[in-house]
């Protein structure tokens, strides 16, 4: 993609300007759902042709990241567009104030039909219920796969029969129907798939049965270049997935590397089954843009709260900033401003999107906001001054059940640093058990799994000055480091680094 010849006003200017007005919006939000499972990123494990179609028709985001890879606090950051500390959602456990800017209550406040359909899980019942919404119909919590319950405004709570990830699409749907022909909308469809517990519709239940999953390169772990935290994670899908997540009682007659081959089988395959379901859901609403004759009038959004380990490092679930959980699959099609079949490896942020919603609706941003809109970096025109660092954090010391350190870090195109400061910050989910301070550095063009450590290597001492610097420079920008500060932990550090 050429990005600085280019500018979004000459890409306007040559298709006349913007003559249908606001455009609607669509924004497609899934949980857990790994980049490497779809085949628009390169997947070697699956095939998801709706996904895909966003991707050939629009553009594909070969660099976008989560702030944060969990679940409640990634979608107030996509809601709000601010980091946790702003949120106030630094954990699952903890209270979201839906009272707060949030691009469907601005685009409401604009004069768009909004509608949400699906996961919140950001609490019910007074501040906590969805703001800015027409309509909304919402999971309990995480809900069910099968004949889930929704709750709706006036304490409204009604079960659906059905799998949920088409319910969840035919709902939006029957709102888009009946919706005002004369206003525009915007629609988001948040999906509980791919989220544990993996139940597959029946449609689905016999794929792959015959066949086997191909393994990641790192299933068999190796945490002897990494530090403390890696290996004391209890994310295994040998000795840590849950019993029930298998369906099946596990063989007694394997030994231990026939039991990890054989959880890993049972898990990938009803994880991709899972998938298949959605990545129908997301056709058939692409299928409704062309018969209802608006595709090329909706900015169409697909994307996931944050990424997830498919048995890389021997792993499942997300929380750590290694690149399988911080990586989020995103694509966008829009095709009055975005070339079809294009690609872009800016780094952009859960926390700009809601920026870049209110941007193609002509609404204000509001200063509070702290992430940047996309639309020129859509459009091929990434402004010269567009950042090529990016910052996260995840909060939660020693959760349970995955035992992941409390961390902060930040990812360039070329590496990563990561301090795991390992403190509670007294969130709610936290254990209060600090635990002395570790620092990992990884070279991501010589080290793409991250597995070696060079953050005490002398060749990477220029780099690492360079990268704790605008670690400290990232936290002051955004008003983070109140609990656990960088700049504390970096004075600390031996005079010989």
């Amino acid at each position: 993609m050429s990005t600085r010849k280019t500018t979004l006003s000459s890409i306007l200017s040559s298709q006349g300007g913007d003559p249908v007005g606001r455009p609607n919006i669509v924004v497609i939000v899934s949980d857990d759902h790994a980049a490497h499972a779809i085949s628009a990123f390169g997947s070697t494990i699956n095939t998801t042709p709706g996904i895909d179609r966003i991707a050939r028709e629009g553009v594909r985001m070969d660099a976008s990241f989560c702030t944060n890879a969990l679940c409640a606090p990634s979608r107030a950051a996509i809601l709000t567009g601010t980091y946790n500390h702003v949120n106030g959602m630094r954990s699952n456990g903890e209270s979201f104030d839906a009272r707060q800017p949030s691009f469907p209550a601005l685009l409401q406040a604009a004069g768009y039909q909004s509608f949400l359909s699906g996961k919140w899980h950001l609490g019910h019942g007074g501040i906590h219920d969805p703001v800015g919404l027409d309509r909304w119909s919402i999971l309990d919590k995480h809900g069910t796969y099968l004949d889930s319950e929704f709750l709706g405004p006036d304490g409204e709570r009604v079960v659906r029969p059905g799998y949920v990830t088409d319910v969840i699409t035919d709902t939006a749907l029957d709102w888009l129907r009946d919706r005002d022909r004369d206003r525009p909308f915007c629609a988001v469809i948040a999906h509980k798939a791919p989220h544990e517990p993996w139940v597959p519709a029946d449609r689905h239940a016999q794929w792959l049965a015959d066949d086997d999953v191909p393994e990641p390169e790192t299933f068999i772990p190796d945490f002897s270049g990494r530090g403390t935290p890696s290996k004391v994670a209890t994310m295994s899908i040998l000795d840590d997935m849950p019993l029930e997540d298998f369906k099946v009682e596990v063989p007694a007659d394997l030994d231990r590397e026939q039991q990890r081959r054989w959880k890993y089988q049972r898990f990938i395959k009803d994880y991709l089954r899972v998938v298949r379901a959605l990545d129908e859901n997301v056709g058939r609403v692409l299928d409704f843009l062309d018969d209802d004759g608006i595709a090329a009038d909706t900015v169409v959004i697909y994307t996931s709260d944050q990424g997830f380990y498919l048995g890389d490092h021997g792993w499942y679930d997300k929380r750590f900033m290694y690149d399988q959980s911080l990586k989020v699959p995103t694509v966008v099609r829009y095709p009055r401003e975005i070339s079809a079949g294009t690609t872009t490896d800016a780094i952009v942020l859960n926390v700009d999107l809601a920026p870049t919603l209110l941007d193609y609706a002509g609404v204000e941003v509001p200063a509070r906001m702290q992430g940047r809109s996309m639309r020129e970096v859509l459009a091929g025109a990434t402004p010269t001054d567009w950042r090529d660092t990016m910052y996260y954090r995840y909060w939660v010391h020693r959760d349970r059940p995955h035992n992941v350190w409390s961390h902060y870090g930040v990812r360039s195109d070329r590496h990563k640093l990561i301090c795991f400061y390992a403190q509670s910050c007294d969130t709610v989910d936290s254990k209060p058990e600090p635990r002395p301070v570790e620092w990992e550095l990884y070279d991501l063009a010589k080290d793409p799994w991250e597995l070696h450590n060079r953050f005490d290597d002398p060749g990477y001492v220029s780099i690492r000055q360079d990268l704790v610097a605008e670690l400290l420079r990232l936290q002051e920008q955004l008003g983070d480091g109140d609990c656990a500060p960088a700049e504390v932990l970096v004075a600390a550090l031996p005079a010989t680094r």
